[in-house]
């Protein structure tokens, strides 16, 4: 049973529920590795002064947050326009996503594409509540080789991409519970945006 489980068998009523969980939201925020953190806004200051790309790539409720994390991060922060941070995330062009899934295979939707785009000294941002999908390690293992720098937001045990990751935030949760993994994911987002997009508000 894990703690969702607990909560709901535990509740009274919703209002009950509801309170236990954002209680737990708060402690799973309160656990973060924040140097870790500190190091991932640095790897995206990183490239916004070296005019790299960031890629964002995740799977079924994280491919919606690699979306909103490339909005917010990109167009978001835009305020500074000599020097933008470039963030694209590979989750959203359909007929791409089907053409590769359809005649080269679904672990390689990622792979493919960042063969196209990616130069040394790129950023991927890697999310996953499990980190263990295959086509997102195919994806990190061929960036890494290509020269770039892999940045995770994770869950559970961080699964095979924590070891893959240069740097890697972990949501630590019981396996299976992907909603508060995926909320503490979009706070992370928002978290980083409002911090970019502060330092570039005092910068112009």
């Amino acid at each position: 049973m894990n703690n969702l489980d607990r909560m709901i068998d535990d509740a009274k009523d919703f209002q009950q529920f509801a309170q236990g969980y954002m209680a737990y939201l708060a402690k799973l925020c309160e656990t973060l590795d924040f140097k870790a953190l500190e190091i991932f806004v640095k790897e995206l200051e990183d490239a916004r002064q070296n005019n790299q790309t960031v890629f964002v790539i995740g799977n079924g409720g994280s491919a919606a947050t690699a979306s909103h994390i490339a909005n917010d991060l990109g167009f978001g922060v835009r305020r500074h326009v000599e020097n933008p941070l470039r963030v694209l995330s590979l989750t959203d062009n359909v007929p791409v996503l089907t053409a590769l899934a359809n005649d080269v295979g679904y672990e390689k939707i990622f792979t493919r594409q960042l063969q196209l785009y990616a130069k040394p000294g790129d950023k991927l941002i890697v999310i996953s509540a499990s980190g263990n999908s295959p086509n997102l390690i195919e994806a990190t293992r061929w960036f890494k080789k290509s020269g770039g720098r892999v940045l995770g937001l994770l869950g559970f045990d961080g699964g095979e991409m924590l070891k893959l990751c240069d740097v890697a935030v972990l949501v630590v949760t019981p396996k299976g519970e992907y909603g508060p993994v995926e909320d503490v994911h979009m706070i992370l987002d928002h978290l980083l945006h409002t911090w970019l997009w502060s330092k570039e508000k005092r910068m112009s």
